[in-house]
């Protein structure tokens, strides 16, 4: 209360203030005028009092007075210009006076609105304070689970569906099969089952012990954080921090912690971890683009006003190999130079690949390049295997559909039952 009521004094002084120096700004000129056309009147007398006296001749007097009467009517019209003046300006007074009162009126209640009326003061320590007593109290995994969205989707290819069915009513009968339970948990995730998901993975966990690895426990928190509609909650904060103390470089750990900190009020927190990912990161990490995405409002959240372009950038990935055209464009070589030089960009890319992985759109200008070269039985290989590194991912697979079409007129070439084992960097 004591707050509204200084905020409320200030505000009315300052206006009363503007209203009265508009006002004193019209009439400033008021005063002169009629004081003059009173000492022209006094003058008119003073002359009729000197004729009296001897002091001044009819001839004089009459001069005098008529100089005073015409000094008399210049004042008149100088008065009167000055009252319609004033007449004039009152609409302009009317608008001083609302403006200050809207604005007034406006800052109240803008303040109330996106402010805090009644908030007491809160130093850094109590906010943090607060927000790390928020944190510990935040929903679990189980009450995030509840609340979030089914994501779960139809799966496009229906002799895949029917596999997973068949999966689904054998490991009722295996429940602790850790092959199948790993197959389960990502045919689970890949069609957005995450729930089913998570439940497979976290048994997988229990029936591997201690051959449980940091990877098992990551996958496992990326399952809760899709099941609980991208939130982090502590049950996963628990298995990051795991994973973190085991390799602390890991990147998608990283990326989780800092997203956690950020959307639970500790930007300053999260920043630093994703600003410094940022430079660690191979160029196709996949939390590069989300991280790009965000950084800049949890960057000014966290007090630091930066752009993307000006945070460390990951080095540039290698030179891609060679496209469809690149090859149709070494046709004015000799044969063996052509061939040579091809085979050769090819090889270099197949290598890479082969070693480090690689974008979808690589690996679909591999099949394209053997294809072009007449080599379809060194192309279907490295289909499948494509096909079989990103199975979980529908716009991947897509691209590499479209670069193996020609290898089999009959339509795509079928997936191996093992895909969902394979990940993109295998």
């Amino acid at each position: 209360m004591g707050f509204w009521m200084l905020a409320g004094l200030l505000s009315l002084l300052i206006g009363a203030a503007l209203v009265m120096a508009a006002w004193r700004s019209r009439d400033a000129g008021d005063p002169a005028a009629a004081y003059d056309l009173q000492i022209y009147r006094d003058q008119l007398r003073e002359i009729d009092k000197d004729l009296a006296r001897g002091v001044l001749t009819e001839d004089e007097a009459e001069r005098t007075r008529t100089e005073v009467a015409r000094r008399v009517l210049e004042a008149d019209r100088a008065l009167q210009a000055q009252a319609a003046e004033a007449h004039a300006g009152r609409p302009q007074r009317i608008a001083v006076v609302a403006g200050v009162a809207v604005v007034i009126a406006g800052a109240f209640g803008l303040y109330y609105t996106i402010g805090a009326p009644g908030y007491p003061d809160l130093p850094i320590e109590t906010r943090i304070s607060l927000v790390e007593q928020a944190r510990a109290e935040r929903p679990t995994q189980a009450e995030a689970e509840a609340g979030a969205p089914s994501q779960t989707r139809e799966d496009p290819d229906p002799r895949r569906a029917e596999l997973v069915a068949e999966l689904r009513e054998t490991m009722q009968d295996h429940p602790d099969e850790p092959e199948g339970l790993r197959l389960l948990a990502f045919e689970e995730a890949r069609v957005g089952n995450y729930i089913a998901a998570r439940t497979a993975q976290a048994h997988l966990i229990e029936v591997l012990g201690d051959e449980a690895t940091a990877q098992h426990r990551l996958d496992l928190a990326e399952m809760m954080f899709m099941a609980a509609g991208g939130y982090v909650s502590p049950e996963a904060e628990a298995l990051l921090n795991s994973v973190l103390q085991e390799d602390r470089m890991n990147g998608a750990a990283r990326y989780y912690v800092g997203l956690m900190y950020a959307q639970q009020g500790r930007p300053d927190l999260g920043y630093p971890i994703w600003r410094n990912l940022l430079a660690d990161s191979e160029p196709d990490a996949p939390w590069l683009t989300p991280i790009r995405d965000q950084i800049e409002i949890v960057a000014a959240m966290a007090g630091d006003d930066i752009s993307v372009e000006q945070l460390p950038q990951p080095p540039l990935p290698n030179q891609p190999g060679p496209t469809a055209e690149d090859i149709e464009a070494a046709g004015a070589m000799s044969a063996e130079d052509r061939q040579a030089m091809i085979e050769s960009m090819v090889a270099g890319l197949s290598e890479r690949l082969a070693n480090e992985g690689g974008t979808p759109e690589e690996w679909a200008r591999l099949i394209s390049a053997y294809i072009v070269l007449g080599q379809p039985e060194r192309a279907r290989p490295i289909y499948q295997e494509a096909l079989s590194a990103f199975a979980r991912s529908d716009a991947a697979l897509e691209i590499i559909r479209a670069a193996g079409a020609p290898l089999d007129a009959g339509g795509d070439v079928p997936l191996p039952d093992d895909a969902p084992l394979r990940e993109p960097s295998e």
